[in-house]
């Protein structure tokens, strides 16, 4: 199977963490938004969207939406849990990562770790704090009575707000009043097979 990322993308990044956890054999294509990779005819056949992550099957099927790949990828493995209420508390915490996390800690990276803070995007940037933290602050009241987001175990909620979570300093985050989310990143950081983001220092 190829995935199609870029590995300082969190949404990128949180699929290559997953199958270094699981030991997924796979071919990484890299691709660079900033030239517009993802808006190329031949992208598009594989996702309209014209976004990464992308996954190919060997057989040629595709599937777009970081968490969707990463719950497939994940099938019949403990970061899946086969409990029909485990795998909604997961949904869950996916979708309160794309609309309530994401559009704020992620996008206030991007304007500066990618744009490197243009003036005329300031404001947006300093807009972004606000719910940037309300979302840090219903991680950190979670994660200060479990391990992890939905218990004791690990599963791909916890890769799927790792990814951006665990660099959000890069956007203006200040994690140091998180004592919560910290001890979880250094829980992650310390799993077998784990792998940093390049720019994760």
């Amino acid at each position: 199977m190829k995935i199609y990322g870029d590995i300082q993308s969190g949404n990128c990044y949180k699929i290559k963490l997953l199958t270094a956890l699981l030991d997924l054999n796979h071919e990484w294509v890299v691709i660079d938004i900033l030239n517009h990779e993802t808006r190329t005819p031949d992208f598009l056949t594989k996702n309209p969207n014209g976004k990464i992550p992308l996954l190919e099957l060997d057989d040629g099927r595709c599937l777009w939406e970081s968490n969707a790949i990463l719950n497939f990828l994940a099938r019949d493995s403990e970061l899946l849990p086969a409990d029909p209420f485990l795998q909604a508390k997961i949904q869950q915490w996916q979708f309160f990562e794309q609309y309530s996390h994401e559009p704020y800690v992620a996008v206030a990276r991007f304007i500066n770790k990618y744009l490197g803070l243009p003036e005329h995007r300031r404001d947006e940037y300093e807009n972004k704090q606000e719910g940037g933290h309300k979302a840090l602050t219903v991680m950190e009241q979670q994660l200060s009575q479990s391990p992890f987001l939905t218990g004791e175990q690990l599963t791909t909620a916890d890769l799927s707000l790792f990814g951006y979570t665990h660099v959000a300093h890069e956007g203006g985050f200040d994690l140091s009043q998180y004592p919560g989310i910290q001890n979880w990143i250094e829980r992650i950081r310390s799993l077998p097979g784990f792998v940093s983001m390049p720019s994760d220092h």
